[in-house]
């Protein structure tokens, strides 16, 4: 029986390491994503040191005991699961949401009467005018600015982007600034796709 049990908990030993492992990992490419090279160095360097622990107990018993390698499968599924949940909590950075809309000037009002920084700008799709609204916001209200402009216009075009870099952080919503985003999520049944009107650069 005490063979068993101290089975059991090298198994669960591996199973918790994997997981350990790959939740760091996964959150070291989402660090590695938005540019914070401090943070994915010291999540890569814990999370090699766990990994080399979880494996070397697979590797050396991979064949007499089979169920290490499936505690590790499983250790590593899980790890995903875990990992993606941890960085959607957390949450760090900071996104932009645009918004198509031809009740531009009406969601911005409204959206500053709530607190949030808006940004116009004026442009021309396939079915004619339309109002762009850039909104930068924190990844953790990114998706309620997204829920509150489709309440407001239900056929409303939205995008969302992460932001990598900025020309004047901490300045959010205040004019168009310098944005180096990852290709942006579009939210789905939008009634017309609408082209993008750049703005022209600040002088001086």
């Amino acid at each position: 029986m005490e063979g068993v049990a101290l089975e059991i908990l090298i198994s669960l030993a591996i199973f918790s390491a994997r997981i350990a492992d790959v939740s760091l990992d996964t959150l070291r490419l989402f660090a590695v994503v938005h540019g914070r090279r401090g943070r994915a160095w010291c999540l890569a360097f814990v999370q090699v040191l766990i990994w080399l622990t979880a494996v070397a107990s697979v590797v050396t018993h991979i064949w007499d005991k089979p169920w290490y390698a499936v505690a590790y499968a499983l250790g590593f599924a899980t790890g995903n699961y875990v990992g993606i949940s941890l960085e959607g909590w957390m949450a760090h950075g900071e996104q932009v949401v645009r918004v198509f809309s031809r009740r531009g000037p009406e969601i911005a009002a409204i959206l500053r009467g709530e607190g949030y920084g808006v940004t116009e700008f004026d442009g021309r799709g396939k079915d004619g005018h339309v109002t762009m609204l850039f909104i930068e916001t924190r990844r953790k209200t990114a998706m309620d600015v997204a829920r509150r402009a489709r309440e407001l216009d239900p056929g409303c075009y939205l995008i969302i982007d992460d932001i990598r870099a900025t020309s004047s952080r901490g300045m959010r919503g205040v004019g168009p600034r310098v944005i180096t985003a990852v290709p942006g999520v579009a939210v789905p049944g939008a009634a017309a796709l609408a082209s993008e009107q750049t703005p022209p650069p600040a002088q001086g």
